[in-house]
């Protein structure tokens, strides 16, 4: 039997169980995804779940907030992506070696790049490249990856200033921005993409929004949301209010399971099935 999970804390928010465990049933896979919620100071909690996986009675985890890289220490190894971004979202391992990777990266990317081109504004390839990443977290270290590898400016707004200098030291090779909303006038003019990676209006606290108030969301920009429950979050309201093309993450989050599934069970599963199982919640 197949046992797979999600690490993370909170996960009463989480559609991964139910993209899962419709991909195993369609695929004729005995098995079953489940929620492991571990608070964010249990590394002992942690490191056992994650034993779980070396002894084989786990197949296989996904990672998310806040242990994308609490996880780190307790792994044998990280792929060349993982390594690269500092974080991981998918746990699984091959001959006795306990792996972390980052499937986030490629999977964030690929909607994105669907988004940009079949959107209402259709931004495709005119698209001037200049994007505004709001946090400086584990997701926000796939974007910043994914979206540098894929020719983009980017530009780092987050509360913490001491975390996004670490993710500027992170690609230092990059020539990565800071902004602070709190601090500096942020130059709004040329930012064509606004991403939120922080949690801010997840469910419950819907009514939240990553945006400062009384800054005016940039004009020209698309915006993506991370967030995907609810379905449409304040910070896509807002922006869809104002005539801009706004999607939440639940395109992402199924690119990232698929990849991930893969990873876990040798097997593709169609993107259709994972997004109809979403679309019954």
């Amino acid at each position: 039997m197949i046992h797979l999970g999600l690490i993370g804390y909170p996960l009463g928010h989480s559609l991964s169980p139910k993209l899962h465990n419709a991909a195993l049933g369609h695929c004729d896979l005995h098995g079953e995804y489940s929620l492991f919620p571990i608070e964010p100071d249990d590394l002992q909690g942690l490191k056992g779940l994650l034993e779980r996986v070396r002894s084989g009675e786990v197949t296989g985890l996904n990672v998310t907030i806040p242990h994308k890289q609490n996880v780190i220490p307790f792994l044998d190894q990280l792929t060349e992506t993982a390594e690269a971004i500092g974080a991981v979202n998918t746990i699984y391992r091959r001959n006795d070696i306990l792996l972390g990777d980052n499937t986030d990266a490629p999977g964030f990317l690929a909607d994105l790049d669907r988004f940009l081109a079949t959107g209402p504004q259709r931004h495709g390839d005119t698209l001037n490249r200049n994007a505004l990443i709001l946090g400086a977290g584990g997701s926000a270290r796939a974007v910043v990856y994914a979206l540098l590898n894929g020719g983009w400016e980017v530009t780092i707004a987050a509360r913490r200033i001491e975390q996004a200098q670490h993710l500027v030291d992170l690609f230092t090779n990059y020539g990565l921005q800071i902004a602070d909303f709190t601090r500096t006038n942020i130059e709004l003019a040329n930012i064509t993409l606004v991403v939120n990676t922080t949690p801010i209006g997840m469910a419950p606290d819907i009514d939240q929004s990553p945006w400062p108030e009384n800054c005016p969301i940039p004009a020209q920009a698309a915006i993506y949301d991370l967030v995907y429950n609810p379905f449409e979050t304040k910070f896509v309201k807002d922006a869809r209010a104002q005539g801009l093309s706004a999607i939440t993450g639940r395109g992402m989050l199924i690119e990232q399971a698929a990849l991930a599934f893969e990873l876990w069970t040798g097997r593709q599963v169609s993107r259709k099935i994972m997004s109809s199982a979403m679309e019954a919640f």
